[in-house]
């Protein structure tokens, strides 16, 4: 069954006090998702399949998955419940309830990122179909890779669509273009998270000296924006957008 996106939004809506306590922390979109370790390389001896291991080093390998702060919630229940059962109880979890464990927490993670309200076109497509193969495989492809490249092509049409803006300045046009002569879905994520803001700041401060600059200005209007000036990027941004329009002049 194709998953709508009303359904999706949904059940993101749903799930999002869960979500917020089970999921793992995305420090950024585009922050890649640390690759799961596999049962082998969590034992002290990576090259001893699971069936031949000692209690010891079915110990040793769950104790390692718990060890992992990218653990989700299932993982950490699961593996408990392995160390508190039997030798196959811990064997079990190594060769199949691990994989299924994080299939579980990767999809609270997908849907995390589908219940953000920044999560663009590319993102939600790309979230939507990891959902709908229904795979512990594609889920963690996704996060892995699929959601830094997904959110990098959101990032390019945000760039773009700021370049469209009318009160795009100089300054913020030029760190635009750079970005886009030599783009890393780092540089942009980064740029979209602070140095955007501080670049439109600039370009504001600019455009609030240019109105000091008039002679013709009220003193009203003058008074306000000598105020504004040294002001954060946000009072900056309001000043230009609808603070001066409201004042008396």
């Amino acid at each position: 069954m194709r998953l709508t996106r009303g359904v999706l939004a949904v059940a993101a809506a749903a799930l999002a006090p869960a979500l917020l306590l089970t999921g793992p922390a995305f420090a950024a979109e585009s922050a890649p998702v640390p690759v799961a370790v596999t049962a082998s390389a969590a034992a002290d001896d990576p090259g001893t399949p699971v069936d031949e291991m000692s209690e010891e080093e079915l110990r040793a390998a769950i104790a390692r998955v718990l060890a992992d702060p990218d653990s989700g919630r299932g993982v950490e229940r699961e593996a408990n419940e392995a160390l508190d059962g039997t030798v196959e109880d811990m064997r079990e979890f190594l060769k199949t309830g691990y994989r299924l464990a994080q299939f579980e927490d990767d999809r609270v993670a997908i849907f995390t990122i589908l219940g953000k309200a920044d999560s663009g076109r590319g993102v939600i497509r790309e979230a939507t179909e990891a959902l709908e193969a229904g795979t512990p495989e594609a889920a963690r492809a996704f996060l892995e890779t699929g959601y830094r490249l997904a959110q990098y092509e959101d990032d390019r049409v945000t760039l773009f669509t700021i370049l469209g803006k009318p009160y795009a300045g100089k300054r913020v046009k030029q760190e635009i273009y750079e970005l886009l002569d030599a783009p890393t879905p780092e540089k942009l994520r980064t740029w979209l998270e602070s140095g955007y803001r501080l670049a439109q700041a600039e370009d504001d401060r600019v455009a609030v000296a240019r109105m000091l600059a008039d002679p013709d200005i009220s003193d009203t209007l003058r008074a306000a924006a000598q105020e504004v000036i040294d002001g954060t990027p946000e009072e900056l941004r309001y000043f230009l957008e609808t603070g001066q329009y409201e004042v008396d002049n």
